[in-house]
């Protein structure tokens, strides 16, 4: 058995890919869903739409590759992490739409909890602060604002997952209720110091610990599917990772002061911190990087909700460009920002300012400005959100940082690769397959078929980057940056 059947299942696709066992992407297909925004800052996903489209990738991979399907060692998944889905038990159709991690619904109740002090009871716990990009206060709002969904909970007809928990329960025709501790520790109800839910979290947000999944590593077996008859004989599901662990894992950041970048819907810097955790005073996450043979490893994340969805939203709501592809051209039709910076704070910014009350705005216009303006400022935005939380975190953790890898489908954008590198000051080895996250959990999916040994063993696989260095006068970036800073400071 030499291939590998991978889904990743992100924001705002489901891709069905095919690996080798070194590593080595032979083809991948995909599908978008639509994106739901039933009140300004909510933001929601059709469950099922999603799972027809896996099966719907995984069919159009298979037909093309028909002459594979005796070769499969096993089927591996990747997912956006904190997005949850409550289900039937009987039949695994969701209840509700999905919840997805953009979704600000849950301020509030984060607010109020906040108010009563229990900010640092949840940061011991969970390594994560009281904040709505975690499902936990709007799980507790779709069970207020929906009793049945709380009493089918209760009762036990009714199931809670993020989306690994979700497509896996599918897959297996509701054999196996689990999910892996990449996607645990997202949900504000997970203890990362003992590995297990938290009692006094659940209670405090109102959900009911039954209605939870089993949590196993990455590596372990979550059953077997016939992908809704795809396959005649059923297939090991084994490798299952969040998808910013998963490209951490993909780039063999196995030791500590290691660090990443994920370029996608949002982004999600994380840095090895090694197998203690901790906790951060300035807005940066803790969470589980993976766990392996029952050892943890441990990871800052900082965390930026729009990166990618910034060119999404010049695509779609702005129509600024017709592609993403457009945007590196445009910028680069200017000599400079001109003055422009754009915030986007559309759902409130993260870390490391941690205000979810801002909003996204476009300063610095003047009758000289042009949309090569406003698309650079755009790209400008990521280069120096990224910059916030790398430096951040190395303040943190109390280390250097000499290099950074990227990964995800902006690695593709040179004029923003750059910019990082510029930016920060530091060498950015951007991977030259942008699907890492994927990558990640077919990795780990080798490790639990015992085709490795270890993650040690990984690191002699191929791993193809361009390097990109810094080429910016640091006075120059200083410059931009306090500009950056000034207009940050305006959408507080």
């Amino acid at each position: 058995m030499n291939t590998i059947l991978a889904i990743d299942q992100s924001t705002s696709a489901t891709k069905a890919l095919l690996f080798t066992l070194s590593g080595e992407l032979i083809d991948k297909t995909s599908l978008e869903h639509q994106q739901y925004y039933p009140q300004p800052g909510w933001v929601e996903h059709d469950a099922e739409e999603i799972y027809r489209n896996t099966i719907a990738v995984i069919n159009s991979l298979l037909v093309k590759y028909s002459e594979r399907i005796d070769d499969l060692l096993c089927l591996s998944i990747t997912n956006q992490r904190e997005t949850i889905v409550i289900f039937d038990r009987a039949t695994g159709a969701p209840l509700h739409h999905a919840i997805v991690w953009q979704c600000r619904r849950g301020e509030p109740i984060c607010s109020a909890l906040t108010e009563d002090g229990y900010s640092d009871q949840v940061q011991q716990i969970t390594g994560l602060k009281i904040d709505t990009y975690f499902p936990a206060s709007k799980i507790k709002w779709l069970l207020d604002e929906h009793p049945q969904l709380r009493r089918q909970l209760e009762a036990g007809t009714a199931l809670l997952g993020t989306i690994d928990t979700y497509l896996i329960y599918r897959l297996t025709k509701g054999a196996v209720f689990a999910s892996d501790h990449t996607n645990a520790c997202r949900t504000l109800l997970y203890d990362i110091n003992t590995l297990q839910w938290s009692e006094d979290l659940c209670q405090l947000f109102g959900v009911p610990l039954h209605a939870l999944p089993e949590v196993r590593e990455s590596s372990a077996h979550f059953g077997d599917t016939d992908c809704e008859g795809l396959l005649e004989a059923p297939l090991p599901i084994c490798g299952v990772m969040g998808d910013s662990q998963a490209a951490l894992f993909a780039g063999r950041c196995f030791d500590p002061g290691s660090a990443k970048v994920t370029f996608g819907t949002g982004s999600s810097v994380l840095l090895n911190i090694g197998h203690t955790p901790a906790l951060s005073k300035n807005g940066i996450v803790t969470t589980i990087g993976w766990v392996y043979a029952e050892r943890p490893t441990y990871a800052f994340e900082g965390i930026i909700n729009f990166t990618g969805a910034t060119i999404a939203w010049m695509k779609n709501q702005m129509q600024y460009i017709t592609s993403p592809q457009e945007t590196e051209a445009l910028a680069q039709t200017v000599e400079d920002n001109g003055g422009v910076y754009l915030v986007p704070a559309f759902v409130g910014l993260s870390a490391p300012y941690w205000k979810p009350a801002a909003r996204a705005a476009i300063i610095g216009l003047t009758p000289f400005s042009t949309r090569g303006h406003i698309v650079r400022a755009a790209i400008e935005s990521i280069a120096y959100s990224i910059k916030d939380v790398l430096d951040l975190m190395k303040n943190e953790a109390g280390i250097t940082l000499h290099s950074v890898n990227g990964d995800g489908g902006m690695v593709s954008n040179h004029f923003l690769m750059q910019l990082v590198a510029d930016f920060t000051g530091l060498t950015l080895r951007a991977s030259d397959l942008p699907e890492m996250s994927a990558l990640g959990a077919v990795l780990s999916g080798t490790l639990g078929m015992g085709v490795y040994s270890s993650p040690s063993a990984l690191t002699e696989l191929p791993l193809a980057f361009s390097l990109y260095q810094p080429q910016m006068k640091p006075e120059q970036v200083a410059q931009l940056y306090a500009g950056w800073q000034d207009a940050v400071r305006r959408v507080f």
